[in-house]
């Protein structure tokens, strides 16, 4: 029997469901897999029991975490799909006053459909089996990770930074060559290094590699290199902000003068 599975997006650009829709393969996955739900591209009907849910996108609503736990209950397998699911996205960027702030000046004093809150990633709220990483995803991860689970399998995640896969390429280092701050040592790899094929220095879209990533270490090179500590932290909080152990190692690196 073909795996029941479900593609669903929280608070996100929708970006990771149009990478899926668009991959080369929809056609000949749709005939493998019994889709019961796809927001995106059907009607929204009611969330049913699945085999394997994908869910992209933060929480920052009261009913996103809702609709979220319902996903939870309802899957044997879920999938948090893209950065915004697993690491709260840029939109993650936000704490306290900085939020009040933004939501005042985009809201004023209107009042909104839904209670909002600030961006957090799925794993805070259900338990997430797997991370599919990207912003989007790559064409070839999401058929890897819908072979394996079809074969009876499961994904091996990588564990290892988007540096391992530009020096395999052989392109130059823009941190060394071009003095770049380039996030590449800390990003989860999996991209091909991309953007460093272009010379452009790496903004660790993919979120840091869990429990491995080694800021102050990154942070002593580039502080070694003339590089601020507000232009370093504004770097990698784009995509880093809620790594909890992030701004404890950046203070320690910049606060200690050589």
């Amino acid at each position: 029997m073909s795996l029941k599975i479900g593609v669903h997006g929280l608070t996100s650009c929708y970006g990771c469901q149009l990478k899926m829709a668009s991959v080369k393969e929809i056609i000949n996955i749709a005939r493998n897999f019994d889709i019961k739900y796809w927001y995106m591209i059907s009607s929204k009907g009611e969330i049913e029991h699945v085999d394997i849910a994908f869910v992209e996108g933060s929480v920052t609503t009261k009913e996103d975490e809702r609709e979220l736990k319902i996903i939870r209950e309802n899957a044997d397998i879920l999938v948090a799909v893209g950065s915004c699911a697993i690491h709260g996205g840029v939109q993650g960027i936000l704490f306290g006053e900085e939020y009040e702030k933004a939501f005042k000046e985009v809201y004023g004093d209107k009042k909104i459909e839904y209670e909002a809150e600030i961006s957090h990633p799925i794993k805070n709220f259900v338990e997430v089996d797997y991370n599919l990483p990207g912003c989007p995803p790559e064409e070839d991860e999401i058929i890897y990770y819908l072979a394996t689970f079809a074969l009876g399998s499961y994904p091996e995640e990588k564990d290892y930074p988007v540096c391992s896969e530009c020096r395999r390429n052989g392109y130059p280092c823009v941190l060394i060559e071009k003095n770049d701050c380039c996030l590449g040592p800390l990003t989860v790899a999996g991209c091909n290094a991309r953007c460093l094929k272009y010379g452009i220095s790496c903004i660790g879209c993919r979120g840091a590699l869990e429990e491995i990533a080694w800021f102050d270490s990154l942070a002593k090179t580039f502080k070694e290199k003339n590089m601020g500590e507000e232009y370093v932290k504004s770097r990698m909080e784009i995509f880093g902000k809620q790594y909890e152990k992030m701004e404890e190692m950046l203070k320690k690196v910049f606060e200690n003068e050589d």
